[in-house]
């Protein structure tokens, strides 16, 4: 892929999507993947027959996926979540690689599971929002309403954010307000820009 791709990705609650929207609302060409896989799940949305088939009636009310009865069950076991990514992440990877091919420059890319599905590889830079575990814990509690032991869980779902960050180009810290998170990300790609332009 010889296009520019910036990797924005971070562990659960970590700011990564406050970052996105901030880029999005400044004019970056952002492929969000939660926002790809949101489509995908919305009712009608391609992936629900596939959901249905293989977790069955209990995870939707009706025509509509129940996001928090699924949650329960593929954050309670890994075989469970895998099966759920078997089949929304080739149907995202499609979506991404369709908005890749429609944006002419430098693009950034938002995947939470960047690492994790190897996609840091299409990369020439990667950002990683942060912020200490302590804090990520409370903020998905506080935007669940689960139990800390849930909260625990769900962050070890994912690669550690402190290997995230280790293994990214640039850190994000997110702790402050979300207009100091945003404007760092908007300085990371001005200088992104302006290294491209100088060639």
């Amino acid at each position: 892929m010889s296009k520019y791709v910036i990797g924005l990705t971070g562990g659960i609650a970590c700011g990564k999507s406050n970052l996105s929207k901030a880029l999005k609302a400044n004019g970056v060409p952002v492929i969000d993947a939660d926002e790809i896989s949101r489509a995908l799940t919305a009712k009608g949305g391609a992936a629900l027959p596939a959901i249905r088939e293989r977790f069955g009636d209990r995870v939707f009310d009706g025509d509509e996926l129940n996001r928090r009865a699924l949650s329960d069950i593929v954050f309670s076991d890994p075989k469970e979540r895998d099966a759920l990514n078997g089949i929304l992440h080739p149907m995202v990877l499609d979506e991404i690689h369709r908005q890749m091919d429609a944006i002419d420059g430098p693009v950034v890319m938002d995947v939470p599971l960047l690492y994790e599905v190897g996609m840091d590889a299409w990369c020439q830079e990667i950002w990683c929002a942060y912020v200490p575990q302590k804090e990520q814990v409370r903020r998905v509690r506080k935007r669940g309403a689960i139990t800390y032991k849930e909260a625990l869980r769900r962050i070890h779902s994912q690669m550690p954010v402190m290997e995230k960050r280790r293994r990214a180009d640039h850190v994000i810290r997110t702790e402050g307000s979300k207009e100091e998170s945003a404007a760092i990300a908007l300085g990371l790609w001005r200088n992104a820009v302006e290294k491209l332009e100088r060639g």
